[in-house]
């Protein structure tokens, strides 16, 4: 479930920019990436838990052990089926700059790499060259063309939908009590996705966001 707090001028051109990117034909030499975090709180369980016998479960006992928190990016190119999603100790800047410099080397001949993100602080031109030196980040960032989302517009990112899959679908009920557990479940969970080539369609466009936010747009040419 989304809300849209307040639909400005800013909004509306963002939303925009990244619902045409959505739609239009995937080309190999300019693909397109979305790029999203998630926190993880690593548990571990306090007592042994009673292993699976012919016709039962295993079974964990309801209480658990805080075992501090890690990252997930989720990353993935939703018209080719590409997924780079992996585990980090934390979302900070050398973690994300390392995540553009996997994207940039699975793309290593595309002329520009669409990227679409949200506004963290971290999420920027000036984070590259503060990790990696002035010109060694300048021409990392130039491979690609960022795409912000909106504001409380996470919804729009489809790296959103890459992060709940993955939620369910490796992480689930189960506790992983370390960072090491939990990069080798994601990185087993992203093998079979790219094994499967998963593509995701996205079907809300320019034309469903102006009726369902009744959007009216002026096409009249401007008088003299």
């Amino acid at each position: 479930m989304w809300c849209v707090p307040k639909l400005d001028a800013e909004y509306v051109c963002r939303m925009e920019d990244v619902l045409r990117l959505y739609s239009a034909r995937s080309e190999k030499d300019e693909p397109l990436v979305c790029l999203d975090e998630r926190p993880v709180q690593l548990l571990d369980d306090t007592r042994p838990r009673a292993l699976a016998k012919p016709g039962r479960c295993p079974r964990a006992d309801y209480e658990y052990k805080r075992k501090g928190t890690a990252n997930v990016f989720a990353i993935v190119e939703p018209k080719l089926g590409i997924h780079l999603t992996h585990a980090t100790p934390n979302r900070k800047a050398p973690n994300y700059v390392q995540a553009l410099r996997l994207i940039a080397r699975r793309f290593p001949k595309a002329k520009r790499i669409h990227l679409v993100q949200d506004n963290l602080r971290s999420h920027s031109k000036n984070c590259c060259m503060q990790v990696l030196g002035v010109n060694a980040g300048a021409k990392l960032w130039r491979r690609f063309k960022v795409h912000y989302t909106p504001k409380h517009g996470s919804w729009l990112n489809i790296a959103e939908t890459e992060i709940s899959l993955w939620s369910r679908e490796c992480l689930g009920s189960r506790r992983l009590g370390n960072l090491k557990a939990l990069d080798i479940e994601t990185m087993a969970w992203n093998r079979r996705a790219n094994d499967l080539r998963r593509t995701i369609t996205w079907n809300f466009n320019v034309k469903t966001a102006r009726q369902r936010f009744k959007i009216r747009v002026n096409n009249r040419a401007p008088r003299d």
